[in-house]
């Protein structure tokens, strides 16, 4: 470790600052809360002889003795496994190689429960997929339900995809007592390339391929166990948690399937034991995840172009441990912090291609070199994020840790700090008339991030592909307006099969964009799409009031989302359309999500339906405590 520490970029220090003063009343709130859980000791202790006998009645003998004692750790285990998503289904066996490592390093393990994981890659353009953002909270829920059993002394979450990540540190953080470690799958190994499928969507969307090529191209891009391997909202989640310290230093982007992924795997159980109170180490998850290691989150999601949906999970999780984060913060981040990769859908690279150049060791190194993130944080291996440049090596069986590269090994995907693909970071907010949105820029060429052009308003995704199918948007400019998608109407679904028709139209020479309070994934691409709409249509936002052949203007240069009709006549309008089930929301389980919808919050505050806790008064027991 260098003893000289740079200087903190000026806009990473005056957010993170204005970040602490806002959340000062929450964040001591929820620290007091910790404490009082922490002062208390692991619950079991307490725990009636009948209760604490349900506790471990399955554990075999030497289980039950060490729970008997009350001198052992307890870890409780809790998975997203299912053997039908490859992401999820390496984690089948990691529960037993992390009992017996964590056995060996002087402590005991309970699963304790399992979480939902559902892809987004199979319900896209399907009624499943309007309950894909519910389940981040209903997965914080189930962590929420396996940890209360109130057994435990530190907790490992396997997860990967899109919601379940957010969701389980979520969970966790509701524990915020309890040491945590994030366990990755790691990605799949490299398939077809990721421009190459791309190229045969485009051709299928145009109707000179059919489903069979497809198919057999989607097949080869996704062929085995492990993570997809464009960098979408899956592979931004593990960046996230290795940045925030929440896994093990190189841990994220190792192949499943491999030795050293069984290594790594063994290690993090020896690392959950170390990291309680009988460890000697303690380091509850409530202080790792701090203002400043959520501002190394943002960083490192600008940095590298990451999913857009990140833009509502990181205010969700921030809210979670009492820190305010708002949009205005990643803008500003945005304007300061350098593009540093190029991975699909930024680039053609994959997530292997990218760990091959450097990976997180290289890129972590490089961001803190030239003080665009936080070093003096925990994380789960100890203080200090300079820990996450060193690279991953098997030494026999065992995991080490070497210093890892100071150069990228291949400047096409992964640059240094000093000599970035751009000056800024892959997300913009736009403001306006028409609400405020997010627009991912990493992807969209300079040429094409301004547009100005009539809209066409849809009410549903599937009436704007028909339209695309019958030719009605051929040979014009527009901006499509897509309404009625955000939380409160139908669960915000994500969108992305709009992309393949508008990159057809875009790359006939046509000035296209579109504007919705629907999501366009991590995977969004070359089009220019301002989402996130807020306020939504269906709560009255003005894209309600938007009629077809309004002049509307995206610039995602100068963060301006506006229609040019008369603020008189516009304020005036009536709102049109409707949302696709504000009558009746049934099938594929919608209905009995319709609570969430009648109470979800805005996608700039999260999109949740966990409400957080407010700053305690004078007179409240928890101001008293802090």
């Amino acid at each position: 470790m260098s003893t000289s520490r740079p200087t903190l970029d000026p806009t990473v220090a005056a957010v993170t600052e204005r970040i602490t003063r806002r959340s000062a009343g929450t964040r001591s709130a929820y620290l007091a809360r910790v404490a009082a859980a922490t002062e208390s000791g692991p619950a079991r202790g307490r725990l009636a002889c009948a209760n604490l006998a349900h506790g471990f009645a399955a554990a075999d003998e030497p289980t039950k003795a060490g729970l008997r004692s009350g001198r052992k750790p307890n870890v409780a285990i809790v998975s997203s496994y299912n053997d039908m998503l490859s992401a999820h289904q390496p984690f089948r066996d990691v529960p037993e190689v992390l009992k017996k490592s964590i056995v060996k390093a002087g402590g005991l393990a309970q699963f304790a429960g399992g979480v939902p994981a559902m892809c987004d890659g199979i319900t896209q353009g399907r009624a499943g997929m309007e309950l894909s953002l519910f389940s981040r909270d209903l997965i914080a829920m189930s962590t929420a339900v396996a940890l209360s059993h109130d057994m435990f002394d530190a907790a490992i979450m396997l997860g990967v995809c899109d919601k379940i990540v957010p969701g389980l540190l979520i969970g966790a953080l509701s524990f915020g007592h309890l040491p945590t470690v994030f366990v990755p799958a790691g990605p799949m190994t490299s398939g077809l390339p990721n421009g190459e499928k791309a190229r045969v969507r485009q051709l299928y969307a145009e109707g000179k391929v059919g489903r069979e090529e497809l198919l057999e191209a989607e097949s080869r891009s996704y062929h085995s166990a492990g993570t997809c391997t464009f960098y979408g909202t899956a592979n931004s989640n593990q960046m996230l948690m290795e940045v925030m310290g929440l896994h093990l230093p190189d841990a994220t982007f190792t192949n499943p399937g491999t030795p050293l992924r069984a290594a790594l795997d063994r290690a993090a159980g020896e690392r959950a034991v170390a990291i309680t109170a009988a460890g000697g180490e303690p380091t509850p998850v409530g202080h790792l995840v701090d203002e400043k290691s959520v501002v190394n989150a943002c960083v490192a999601l600008l940095a590298t172009g990451g999913s857009t949906n990140h833009t509502m999970h990181l205010v969700a999780i921030a809210a979670a441990a009492g820190i305010t984060l708002t949009w205005d913060d990643l803008s500003d981040l945005s304007a300061a912090v350098p593009l540093l990769t190029r991975i699909y859908p930024n680039g053609t690279a994959d997530v292997n291609h990218f760990a091959a150049a450097g990976g997180t060791p290289f890129l972590i190194h490089t961001l803190l070199k030239h003080g665009y993130l936080h070093d003096d944080v925990l994380t789960v291996s100890g203080r200090g994020l300079w820990r996450h440049t060193h690279e991953a090596r098997l030494d026999g069986e065992k995991v080490v840790w070497e210093e890892g590269p100071k150069s990228s090994l291949d400047t096409t995907v992964l640059r240094p700090a000093d000599d970035p693909f751009a000056p800024d970071g892959g997300l913009r907010m736009l403001s306006g008339r028409l609400g405020r949105a997010v627009v991912k820029t990493s992807a969209v060429k300079a040429e094409h991030r301004v547009v100005t052009a009539p809209a066409m308003v849809f009410d549903d995704q599937a009436d704007f592909l028909a339209a695309f199918a019958e030719g009605r948007l051929d040979g014009r400019d527009l901006v499509a307006v897509i309404r009625y998608q955000g939380p409160a109407a139908n669960g915000m679904p994500e969108l992305h099969k709009l992309m393949p028709a508008l990159g057809v139209l875009q790359d006939r020479g046509q000035r296209v964009a579109v504007v919705t309070d629907g999501r366009m994934s991590g995977a969004s691409g070359k089009v220019l799409a301002a989402i996130h709409v807020t306020p939504e249509s269906a709560l009255g936002g003005p894209l309600a009031r938007v009629l077809d052949g309004d002049l509307v203007t995206v610039d995602a240069e100068t963060g301006v989302l506006e229609i040019a009709v008369s603020e008189e006549e516009f304020e005036h309008r009536p709102t049109t359309g409707r949302a696709p089930y504000d009558v009746e929301w049934a099938g594929t389980g919608r209905e009995l999500f319709a609570g969430f919808r009648a109470i979800v919050g805005s996608a700039e505050t999260g999109a949740s339906v966990i409400r957080p806790l407010p700053a305690p008064t004078e007179e409240s027991p928890v101001a008293q405590h802090a």
